[in-house]
């Protein structure tokens, strides 16, 4: 599946950790913003749509992490006088988002007079500033793809590919800065450690089953020797689902965790996969 998108994607500190998430799968489903609207207003995007999503994930929880973690007093460095300051950068990102995801459907950015200042001025805004305006430049993003069900134009494929490759290119500029200041990027940093629990045999076999995030597109949980496992019906090997509650795991292979549902019943029903700063549900359909 790697190879199918640019190679822009293979740039430092990403490659090898992208590698590990292709073992994973994990996808996404409609942006929470959606989850209010009727099925019959807006339908179910496909699994090319839902990748994109996840990409855009990716990327931009990336990104604002890497600006969280940057002091403010250095949000006017660059490496030389040609090159793009940091607050540059982040203002640069809210602008871009704004403007080609705005293209994806009806959903648009309202302007206001800060927007119309000059790149020069907002790029020494404070730092919180830029971060939650970046921030919020990415779930406007993340709403305006979810309205897209289906990519049918070569025009929609030449705008998300633009999009996503804006967040590459400028978190490997941002990556690079980091190393040069002696900071070590997000995507470099070792997953949160987590302390697993021991659960019986019999407390995990009611998670065993398919869970559907769209058509064609989940996660297949099995058990092994009293351990449970879970794999991307997209393909790739299983991994372990360590527990860290009777109803949260998480892997250790990347950050990312998973909460399993259940109704009132007591019937397990679901469950949501906790990464990149989103909560992506997928129900139980066996």
């Amino acid at each position: 599946m790697w190879t199918s998108f640019p190679a822009v994607y293979l740039v430092p500190h990403i490659w090898s950790r992208l590698r590990v998430l292709a073992l994973i799968g994990i996808c996404v489903l409609i942006p929470a913003a959606l989850a209010a609207q009727s099925q019959a207003a807006r339908p179910s995007p496909d699994g090319v749509m839902l990748q994109f999503a996840r990409f855009a994930d990716i990327f931009g929880s990336r990104l604002v992490a890497a600006f969280e973690s940057i002091p403010a007093s250095r949000y006017d460095y660059r490496p030389t006088p040609a090159q793009q300051s940091i607050g540059y950068i982040a203002q640069h990102l809210e602008d871009a988002n704004h403007e080609l995801c705005g293209r994806f459907s009806d959903l648009k950015h309202p302007m206001t007079s800060k927007d119309s200042l000059a790149d020069t001025i907002k790029a020494r805004w404070p730092k919180d500033t830029l971060v939650a305006r970046l921030d919020a430049s990415l779930l406007f993003c993340d709403s305006a793809i979810g309205r897209v069900a289906l990519l049918q134009s070569p025009a929609l494929a030449s705008t998300l590919l633009a999009f996503e490759t804006d967040l590459a290119e400028h978190y490997s500029q941002l990556a690079t800065y980091m190393r040069l200041l002696g900071m070590v990027p997000p995507s470099a940093l070792p997953p949160k450690r987590r302390i697993a629990i021991d659960l019986p045999a019999s407390a995990l076999s009611p998670y065993v089953g398919l869970y559907e995030m769209a058509p064609g597109l989940g996660h297949d949980v099995t058990m092994s020797n009293g351990l449970l496992f879970i794999r991307s019906t997209m393909g790739g090997p299983a991994v372990r689902l360590w527990p860290e509650s009777r109803s949260d795991f998480f892997v250790k292979e990347v950050d990312a965790q998973v909460t399993f549902t259940r109704d009132r019943d007591g019937i397990v029903t679901g469950l949501v996969v906790h990464q990149y700063g989103r909560d992506r549900p997928a129900r139980k359909v066996r």
